[in-house]
C-alpha cells in the first residue's frame, strides 16, 4: 500500500469505551507507569488484516478525502506500522500534541508544568517517528498539534519532511498525489477551508462524529473558536453515526458546541437539536463531546429535552458528560479576551450564566467537565481572586474543574506563555480550589 496513515500510541485506544481518559496522555511519564498506562487505561485498538477497526476521527477524515479521490490507503496502529513501512511512499501521522506544548500537558508535564516529565503524548510521538524515519517514503504530519512542528529545525530533527497545519481534507489529498507523482514536497502547508466534509469509510474511536465545525465566538486565545461555524446535514451525520455503532458502544457528537448545532447566530435552533438527538438515539446511546455554558443557560428546555430523548439517568448512562469552559470569573478578563464567549449574554452576566448553567447540569443529569486558564496576559491577583469566588459558587453541583496554564495560540501568539515558575500564592490558592471540589465530586 502506498499511503499508510498511523498515529501516535496514546490516540490509538479506545480507552475502554471512557473517551474522557484520553485526556490522560497529558500526564508525566513517571506518575503512571507505562504497563498500566497502556494496558489498562490506553489499551491498543484490534485490527483486522493489519487494518485498525478504529481510528481517530482526524485520521479517519484523511483517510476518506484520500479515497474519495481515488487513492489506496490503509490505516494501521503504530505499535503494527513496522510490517507496512518497507513499501509505503508516504506515512501520514495524526498528532494531538506531539511536542507535549498544548494546555494540559504544559500544565501537569514538561519541563515548565507542574511535574518536570516529559508527558506520555509527546513521548509516544517521539517513539513513531524514530520507528517510520527508518522508512524512505514520505512523512507528513498533521492534526490539531501541527503547529508545534512548524519549524525546519524541527522537522529535520525527526525526520518530517511535510508539516500541514489546519484542515487537511482539500490539501492532504493534493499534496500526496503530487508526491506520488515524483514531486519531491518538504515545508510546512496550511490547509484550506473545506465546506463539503467526506463521509468516514471506517469506525472512529470514541464513536465521534462531527455535527459541525468552527465556532465563531472569536476568543482570542484560541484557534478554533476563530473559525465560521460550518453545519453537516442531518442525512450525513446518520450515516457516520451507523458506520460508529458497528464498533463503539455509544456516539460522540462533536462540535464546539454541540447545542448550537444550525443556530441563528447565538440563538439556539431547538427543533434541528432535537431532531438531531432524537435521530441519533434511534442508532445509540449518545455522548457529546463539548457545549457552551451559555448556549445551555439559554436553553433550559432544551436540555431538560435532550435529557428525556436519551433517558438520562439510566443503568447504562446515569449522566451525560462534556467538556465546557469557564476559563476566569474575572469580567475584566472576560471582556479583553473572550466577548463572545458570553453570547448572548453580557459580559458583566458571565458569573451568573456559569453557576445558572451549572444549576441547570445538575437539574438534568449533566455533568460538565469545565477548564480555567491560569495566567492570562496582564492577569492580576483580584482577577484571580474573581475565580476563585466563582468557584466557591460551583462548589455544590457536580462537575470537574480543570485548570490549564495559558498557551499563546492565534491572536495572542506573540504573548508569553504561562508556566509553573510564574505560580504566585494566589495561583496556588486556586489550583487548591480546583482540587477540593474535583475530590469532592
Amino acid at each position: 500500500m502506498e499511503i499508510v496513515l498511523t498515529a501516535e500510541r496514546c490516540l490509538m485506544s479506545n480507552y475502554n469505551g471512557m473517551l474522557f481518559i484520553g485526556f490522560m496522555s497529558c500526564a508525566p511519564k513517571n506518575l503512571i507507569p507505562s504497563k498500566i498506562f497502556f494496558n489498562l487505561l490506553f489499551p491498543p485498538v484490534k485490527v483486522r488484516d493489519g487494518r485498525a477497526l478504529l481510528a481517530p476521527y482526524g485520521t479517519r477524515k484523511i483517510e476518506a478525502a484520500l479515497i474519495d479521490s481515488g487513492f489506496d490507503v490503509i490505516v494501521v496502529p503504530p505499535e503494527r506500522i513496522g510490517k507496512f513501512i518497507d513499501k509505503a511512499k508516504i506515512i501520514g501521522v495524526t498528532s494531538n500534541d506531539p511536542l507535549g506544548l498544548g494546555p494540559a500537558s504544559t500544565t501537569f508535564a514538561g519541563k515548565h508544568g507542574l511535574v518536570k516529565e516529559e508527558p506520555y503524548n509527546a513521548y509516544c510521538f517521539r517513539n513513531l517517528m524514530s520507528t517510520i524515519r527508518k522508512s524512505k517514503a514520505k512523512i507528513a504530519v498533521g492534526g490539531a498539534g501541527a503547529w508545534q512542528l512548524a519549524d525546519e529545525k524541527i522537522m529535520k530533527e525527526l525526520g518530517i519532511d511535510i508539516v500541514v497545519i489546519g484542515e487537511g481534507e482539500k490539501t492532504v489529498p493534493e499534496i500526496f498525489g503530487r508526491i506520488l507523482n515524483g514531486e519531491d514536497l518538504r515545508g510546512i502547508f496550511y490547509g484550506e477551508v473545506v465546506e463539503k466534509f467526506p463521509t468516514i469509510k471506517g469506525a472512529a474511536i470514541g464513536g465521534i462524529v462531527e455535527i459541525a465545525r468552527g465556532c465563531g465566538r472569536g476568543c482570542k486565545f484560541c484557534q478554533p473558536t476563530l473559525q465560521r461555524l460550518r453545519n453537516r446535514n442531518l442525512e450525513e451525520i446518520i450515516k457516520e453515526a451507523e458506520i460508529n455503532a458497528r464498533f463503539n458502544d455509544f456516539v460522540t457528537l462533536h462540535a464546539e458546541d454541540v447545542l448550537r448545532y444550525k443556530a441563528d447566530g447565538f440563538r439556539i435552533n431547538e427543533e434541528e437539536v432535537l431532531k438531531l438527538f432524537s435521530s441519533v438515539a434511534k442508532i445509540s446511546r449518545v455522548g457529546i463531546s463539548h457545549f457552551s455554558l451559555a448556549s445551555l443557560a439559554s436553553a433550559e428546555k432544551v436540555i431538560e429535552e435532550i435529557s428525556e430523548i436519551l433517558g438520562i439517568p439510566n443503568k447504562e448512562q446515569p449522566w451525560l458528560s462534556g467538556q465546557t469552559g469557564i476559563e476566569t470569573g474575572s469580567v475584566r478578563i472576560v471582556k479583553e479576551y473572550m466577548p463572545g464567549k458570553v453570547l448572548p449574554f453580557k459580559p458583566e452576566e458571565w458569573c451568573e450564566v456559569v453557576e445558572q448553567a451549572f444549576g441547570i447540569c445538575s437539574d438534568n443529569h449533566w455533568v460538565p467537565c469545565a477548564t480555567l486558564v491560569i495566567g492570562f496576559p496582564k492577569e492580576t491577583e483580584d482577577d484571580v481572586m474573581r475565580t476563585i469566588e466563582l468557584l466557591d459558587r460551583l462548589k455544590g453541583y457536580k462537575s470537574l474543574i480543570v485548570p490549564l496554564f495559558f498557551v499563546p495560540l492565534s491572536s495572542l501568539k506573540d504573548q508569553k506563555p504561562f508556566t509553573s515558575e510564574d505560580l504566585k500564592p494566589y495561583h496556588w490558592s486556586l489550583l487548591l480550589k480546583c482540587f477540593e471540589h474535583d475530590v469532592r465530586w
